[in-house]
């Protein structure tokens, strides 16, 4: 038989489209071409599978062979394809039987000798395959990428002839068991940082709502450190953002640490990044900062430093927890819900305020400093926090009564959050208007309060509805079904930007 057909998967953003590979062989002078819009990587794969097929002691065919990756109007890119190509060539020449052929999917790069090499993109292929009801083949090094969602229906040779021989019935690979990772617990521990009590309460109402959080103070203060330790306080990611977080990592350039893939994920980009590093790009769009922090923390130290023009492209993705990459052929889409940590210095130099310092600043320069960030990227910001120096004395002995461990915050914040959830079924901070009206109901007098906070530091209604998104937030760690008045004048006290700007 002169035709044989192999199914694989593209990479397509976050999903992995069905690639239907069919060989031909025909008489002419013998040639290998492939059409269905192959990059360059693919088209250079006709010289790897030659040289895996001779390696492996298999004939390539002296016949005119055409390759056809369907559907034809799709990208195809990487090395993912040389696999299924090489094995529908030797179905085609008759050298494996094709009888199973369409109960398999395969994805793998060729060395030349025949071993398989890693891809990125298995997560997507393998949930995928599964809803098909397919056996995915892939190479040995994405196995542990592979059992995160196999549920019995993946085998990973390291060879060409392990395929081959596993087809032909000569040798069965076996099945990877599903089996789920240990989870190591986090190294690092709020009990390192020792006072700031009143800016560890706002992280703990920060992590319990999903909000927004800036932390303004000099330099030493600890903000970074603050921040690095917010996700060993978030609830694990269950199973459904465990995989779909994992998947945006699976088709990036980033490593996956698959001992945490359970732990919200956390990214601090530098303040040189770009803002195609931000959100994603490329002629063949790849996740950003945005999006590898989907379900985490995305951490701006730093935040005056940032370009302003690469800031405002968080303003879209903070609201509606997706970004879009358009490109003259094709639109991507990559989730992007994440919660975004910032800090800055107060001013440039970084010592306002602070009495262990004599501040140079002008008041024009600290101005422009802080102008730096923009009011409405600003005003998508629910908590603005102080962060002082501590005393040396603090710094040596810690606070009386000694740190709370992160696993002791950890029991507050998931029951706290769990209270919310069973109430409206989503974090305080992705409440909908429909749900603020309906769960963030506060007295007449408590709203005449609001109304007079509001007109003195001249908010938006976007700030007003944060504000009571965050005293719905405390009165959650109090279990209180209503928002008290002591809820709502600690949701705005931490709007300190507002304050000195104002």
């Amino acid at each position: 038989m002169s035709l044989a057909t192999i199914y694989t998967r593209s990479s397509f953003g976050i999903n992995a489209p069905l690639v239907t590979d069919e060989a031909h062989l025909a008489n002419g002078l013998p040639s290998l071409n492939i059409v269905g819009l192959p990059e360059t990587a693919v088209k250079e794969s006709k010289d790897r599978v030659r040289s895996a097929i001779v390696n492996c002691q298999f004939e390539f065919p002296a016949k005119r062979i055409t390759i056809n990756l369907a559907p034809a109007d799709l990208p195809k890119e990487g090395g993912r394809f040389d696999l299924p190509i090489a094995l529908s060539i030797l179905a085609a020449s008759g050298q494996i039987p094709n009888t199973f052929l369409n109960d398999y999917e395969f994805l793998g790069e060729l060395s030349l000798g025949g071993e398989l090499r890693a891809i990125q993109g298995i997560l997507p292929a393998a949930l995928a395959c599964q809803k098909d009801n397919r056996t995915l083949c892939i190479p040995t090094q994405n196995q542990a990428e592979a059992t995160l969602v196999s549920r019995g229906n993946t085998i990973a040779p390291s060879h060409l002839l392990a395929v081959c021989a596993h087809l032909s019935g000569q040798k069965t690979i076996q099945l990877i068991d599903q089996q789920a990772p240990s989870q190591k617990k986090l190294p690092i521990d709020f009990a390192d940082v020792h006072g700031q009590p009143h800016v560890k309460r706002a992280i703990e109402i920060a992590a319990t709502g999903r909000h927004h959080l800036i932390m303004l103070g000099p330099p030493g203060t600890g903000k970074s450190m603050l921040a690095s330790r917010l996700p060993s306080i978030l609830p694990a990611l269950n199973d459904e953002q465990a995989i779909e977080t994992a998947a945006i990592y699976s088709i990036s350039q980033q490593v996956f640490d698959i001992e945490h893939w359970r732990t919200p994920p956390f990214r601090s980009p530098h303040h040189t990044a770009s803002s195609v590093a931000l959100v994603g790009g490329g002629s063949h769009p790849k996740p950003g900062e945005v999006s590898l922090a989907h379900n985490g923390v995305l951490f701006l130290d730093e935040l005056p430093e940032f370009d302003r023009k690469v800031l405002e492209v968080l303003r879209e993705p903070i609201e509606s927890g997706v970004i879009s990459i358009s490109r003259a052929n094709h639109q991507t889409d990559f989730p992007a819900r994440f919660q975004l940590i910032t800090a800055m210095n107060p001013c440039p130099c970084g010592y306002l305020g602070d009495t262990s310092a004599r501040c140079q600043c002008s008041t024009a320069q600290i101005l422009r400093y802080r102008n730096k960030i923009s009011g409405p990227l600003l005003d998508r910001i629910d908590m603005h926090i102080e962060v002082p120096r501590v005393s040396t004395d603090i710094l040596r002995t810690g606070s009386q009564g000694g740190e709370e461990s992160s696993q002791v915050i950890a029991k507050r914040v998931s029951k706290a959050q769990q209270y919310a959830l069973d109430r409206q079924g989503t974090a305080n901070q992705t409440m909908p208007t429909s749900q603020i009206q309906s769960f963030c109901r506060i007295s007449d007098s408590d709203h005449q309060l609001l109304e007079r906070a509001i007109d003195k530091l001249g908010l938006s209604h976007r700030a007003y509805h944060r504000i009571l998104k965050v005293s719905r937030t405390i009165a959650d760690m109090d279990q209180q079904p209503h928002i008290l008045r002591q809820h709502l004048t600690e949701a705005l006290s931490y709007r300190k930007l507002d304050k000195s700007l104002n």
